[in-house]
């Protein structure tokens, strides 16, 4: 194709459903709830039990559109190398031992929320980790690095956390679990690089990147969804025989996340420059709850998995805030001494 023809080609306007998947992972602040609602619906009035059968390969497919942008390569600079070890230390080691310790504390006697409410803390970042930085204007490259790292580091460390934090309560198969891990990050991540390697030999870097590759989210978007929706629906008579679960569901998450977001601030103001604790902030408050549900309700159960439905909400909702609030916190762009770090940079060293 000439030059000119091609040109015209990346430019021309995006087609309507392109154009509708773009904006779909935006819309989630919305979408979970209306999923949780239809769910809770569909439950009621129907049996949708024959549905968990389709857990797994459904969760594959959600997962898969999430990692065909995925890039390996991209974890192995040693740029933003402090900012993504202060978000690993935090991801891999404090949060899910608050998370254990918050399970223990509200779930000791409901092993199967106990199992989701460490599930919670056991992925860390997503793709609307990178998002978000972005919105917030902080450092979209170690936000891209904190994701690729943590997701790869999470999906050896999970069954080995699970045995060990939840083993007492619940029946924890090593090798199932890593098995279902296995199928749930690296089968998709294999697939989803062979895609990316295809279509950009096919249609070049630019057309991919401008017209192909947004349509991916959007399709996880629609996965997440249909899990969300199955978990809610298979749970639903529980739901509504037992109204006082929700908020015995709510108010661990919101401890979860309350400590998370202060701690990932404090950690962030104290040691990094604004756009490096932005990315802090996102790549440890965003779990990756995509994965969690999916092996939740693969591995456990509904019952498990509800923790997680109820995690979307608060997550979306307090990051969009926290986007919000973010000059008020780091203070505004280029504003000189906005960080512990920067204002007194001996107590860093230190």
């Amino acid at each position: 194709m000439p030059d000119s023809s091609m040109a015209a080609a990346i430019n021309a306007p995006l087609h309507p459903v392109v154009r509708f998947l773009g904006g779909l992972s935006k819309q989630l602040v919305w979408l979970i709830p209306a999923a949780i609602v239809a769910g809770l619906v569909s439950g009621v009035l129907a049996d949708l039990s024959s549905l968990k059968a389709a857990v797994l390969p459904l969760t594959m497919l959600m997962v898969y559109p999430m990692l065909v942008n995925f890039k390996i390569a991209e974890a192995f600079s040693l740029k933003d190398f402090k900012a993504v070890a202060l978000a690993m230390v935090l991801d891999l080691v404090v949060l899910p031992l608050v998370a254990w310790g918050i399970a223990r504390a509200f779930f000791s006697h409901e092993p199967q929320l106990y199992v989701g409410m460490i599930l919670a803390g056991l992925f860390p970042t997503s793709g609307m980790t990178i998002s978000w930085t972005g919105f917030a204007k902080g450092n979209v490259g170690a936000a891209v690095k904190m994701t690729v790292i943590g997701l790869i580091a999470a999906s050896f460390l999970a069954p080995f956390y699970l045995l060990a934090f939840a083993g007492s309560v619940v029946n924890v198969d090593l090798a199932e679990i890593a098995r279902t891990v296995g199928l749930v990050i690296l089968v998709p991540m294999l697939a989803g690089t062979l895609t990316r390697t295809g279509l950009v030999k096919a249609f070049g870097a630019q057309r991919y990147q401008k017209r192909i590759a947004p349509v991916f989210p959007g399709i996880s978007t629609l996965g997440v969804l249909a899990i969300v929706f199955v978990a809610v629906g298979l749970k639903a008579p529980m739901i509504v025989s037992k109204p006082q679960l929700l908020l015995t569901i709510a108010v661990p998450l919101l401890l979860f996340y309350g400590a998370n977001f202060v701690l990932s601030t404090v950690v962030g103001r104290w040691l990094l420059p604004r756009g490096d604790a932005i990315a802090l902030v996102y790549g440890t408050v965003m779990r990756n709850l995509s994965i969690a549900l999916g092996v939740a309700i693969a591995s456990f159960g509904p019952e498990a998995a509800l923790v997680l439905a109820g995690a979307y909400i608060v997550q979306v909702q307090a990051a969009a805030w926290y986007v919000k609030a973010t000059d008020r916190v780091f203070g505004p762009i280029g504003e000189p001494a906005t960080t512990e770090a920067s204002a007194q940079p001996s107590r860093t060293a230190a």
